[in-house]
């Protein structure tokens, strides 16, 4: 084999995978979920909290 034939043999293997996401992007897309639902959930948190504050002081 010459360098020209090694060189394809190698550009074929590591472009063959091409297809469907990778490891690294099923993470991000794991972490930018994870980022948006401790967000919401920090909103609705404190939104709750305070709701559950004002119905206990008027029970009072």
């Amino acid at each position: 084999m010459n360098l020209t034939q090694i060189w394809c043999a190698i550009q074929v293997r590591l472009h063959r995978d091409e297809e469907g996401a990778s490891l690294v992007e099923y993470a991000l897309l794991v972490a930018l979920i994870a980022v948006v639902c401790i967000a919401a959930i920090t909103f609705v948190g404190s939104s709750a909290s305070t709701k559950f504050s004002t119905v206990g002081s008027n029970l009072s």
